[in-house]
């Protein structure tokens, strides 16, 4: 198998070319197939040659030489080129593994991945060489370089050193810096991220911004400071302001933003009707969300929302591989291009009923042909969480005045904490909760309230976290332990205790953070964490991200960090983490 970016070897390229010469047949040949020709924008008719993962021929001719060749009549269906994800975040829960295998069987065969976790978690070393044993899985998976942690974390000046960003940025795998979580300082006059964002664009890489709500000056800013895309425009008045400032703009369908079919009504309203410069995302939705699909739904979506169809295609493949610079690799049926191809049984429904990824059959007439293969997360050494330390009584204590206040799954506001904390259990006739932020190696905690998570919630443990540091909720401090001490014993995951007994788990076997499980496997398991969380007063609709985003200082107003409260809009800690 050549390297990712698919640099076949000279020896391989010869072979290609004796595929048309009739000297070798190809592994597969398509007749008769109705494609989508993104050339000439059209549907065409062809046969198409493929030998192993790459396309050798498309036209009219078929080979002469056909000897042990797997040759498929594709009378009845549409052929489209395997969609593409953009901006996908694959540590919620599942793992870069999982989320490929899943997404393949919806016709999502190429992940641009966010490298947050592997940055976190890994040594440069052990991540790069993950990375190396995924390229041997049939989808394809790219990356992105983190210029910043999205939280106030120790250490970042070694974990987000130049040394680490540069060896990233220099990675075949990496197609892009960012996403910029930490524009602002950015614009405050940091010249480190600015010095990395030009060395991206001298190694002729891309540069993701992230900025909701941002002004249509602080848009030109950004732009003239290197960002070439965002992912969060969430009305069409702010698609039209990134479209007019020369940025290529991700319409996002996601657990937390689903708002696509808004944006799509609003956009058409302001008479956008061309889609060159849009394309998909379900920006690292939570496991369930995706019962319903992948990319192929946000292609239906769109096409249900008047979106001509060629058009709606083009957004998930051509569109986003020309952006990247892989269109000679992905996102069209073409010669020399990868196999990966989507077979359709109508031209307005995009959920393919057969896959081909690096030509091999993911999916064929509606069945899993699991040929996906067994990842061993023993070869690459993946962490495990391995805690030699316990959390005891006096480590809950809570005395400080100031809270957090949800407002809504994600966002964080203060408020000043006017019941009795002292006692070893709060008042079920209130929302407020005990929070804890404590560090995995158990050198440092945080203690504080958390204000409309939940009313009638015990005690909850999860490792699973920005950083990987554990969170602790509940009114009770016995369960809270209780929740706790089973979350080491099963090696990290979400733990939730009652009455000192264990009422609901989600092991997350890989260091704390991910699940080993598939996703079909998951989907059930979160849904399950949802209503037990509903039952005990959560209000909102994905705790998953609620946990995540504890620590994310990219959205307003007050986080818990490594560093302690931070008050995001004054750029200052409040309160600082206590060693143990």
């Amino acid at each position: 198998m050549p390297d990712q970016r698919y640099r076949w070897k000279n020896k391989h390229l010869r072979e290609h070319v004796a595929v048309i010469d009739g000297i070798i047949p190809p592994t597969l040949v398509l007749t008769n197939a109705i494609y989508l020709n993104q050339a000439l924008n059209q549907w065409v008719k062809a046969n198409i040659w493929i030998y192993y993962e790459r396309i050798i021929y498309v036209g009219k001719e078929l080979p002469s030489h056909s000897d042990k060749c797997e040759i498929v009549d594709c009378n009845g269906y549409y052929l489209v080129p395997g969609y593409i994800e953009p901006h996908a975040h694959p540590f919620q829960l599942y793992n870069p593994h999982s989320l490929a295998e899943y997404a393949s069987q919806y016709g999502t065969t190429t992940l641009i991945n966010d490298n947050m976790s592997l940055v976190l978690q890994l040594s440069t070393e052990k991540a790069f060489s993950f990375i190396s044993k995924l390229k041997d899985i049939p989808s394809t998976l790219y990356w992105w370089c983190r210029f910043d942690p999205q939280t106030e974390i120790q250490d970042e000046e070694l974990i987000f050193s130049h040394t680490t960003v540069k060896s990233w940025l220099e990675h075949d795998a990496v197609l892009q810096g960012g996403e910029l979580t930490g524009w602002p300082k950015l614009l405050a006059g940091d010249d480190m991220m600015l010095l990395w964002i030009q060395e991206a664009k001298r190694l002729r890489k891309q540069i993701e911004g992230h900025f909701p709500g941002a002004s249509e000056k602080t848009l030109a800013k950004m732009m003239l400071l290197g960002a070439t895309s965002d992912h969060e425009a969430m009305t069409g008045d702010e698609v039209y302001s990134r479209l007019m400032q020369g940025y290529t703009t991700s319409l996002r369908y996601s657990s937390i933003r689903p708002d696509l079919p808004m944006l799509i009504d609003e956009i058409h309203a302001l008479g956008i009707n061309k889609y060159d410069h849009l394309f998909y995302t379900t920006d690292g939705s939570t496991p369930s969300f995706y019962k319903q699909g992948f990319i192929d739904n946000m292609i239906n979506i769109a096409i249900d929302k008047g979106v001509p169809p060629i058009d709606a295609y083009n957004m998930a493949t051509i569109n986003v591989a020309r952006y990247y610079q892989i269109e000679y690799l992905h996102g069209n049926i073409a010669t020399g291009r990868v196999a990966n191809i989507n077979f359709l049984t109508e031209k307005d429904n995009a959920t393919p009923v057969s896959v081909l990824a690096k030509g091999i059959w993911l999916k064929k007439d509606g069945r899993n042909t699991n040929n996906f293969g067994h990842f061993s997360w023993e070869e690459v050494d993946w962490p495990q969480l391995n805690m030699k330390w316990d959390l005891k009584s006096e480590d809950l204590q809570f005395s400080m005045p100031l809270g957090l206040k949800m407002e809504n799954d994600v966002i964080m506001k203060p408020y000043s904490v006017n019941i009795d904390v002292s006692v070893d259990e709060l008042s079920t006739s209130h929302d407020e909760s005990f929070l804890m932020l404590v560090d995995r190696n158990g050198k440092w905690r945080l203690n504080t309230i958390i204000k409309g998570f939940a009313s009638n919630l015990l005690g909850m443990a999860s490792s699973f976290s920005n950083t990987g540091d554990l969170i602790l909720i509940g009114k009770n401090k016995a369960d809270m332990l209780t929740a706790y001490t089973r979350m080491k014993e099963i090696g990290g995951g979400i733990v939730i205790a009652e009455n000192n007994s264990i009422i609901f788990e989600i092991p997350l076997k890989l260091n704390g953070v991910m699940s080993s499980q598939p996703i079909a496997e998951l989907i059930p398991q979160e849904q399950q964490f949802k209503l037990v969380l509903r039952e005990r007063g959560y209000q909102y609709e994905d705790p998953v991200y609620s946990l995540l985003f504890l620590q994310s200082t990219h959205l307003p107003y007050v986080r818990i960090t490594q560093q302690g409260i931070y008050d995001v809009m004054n750029k200052t800690v409040l309160f600082p983490t206590i060693i143990r």
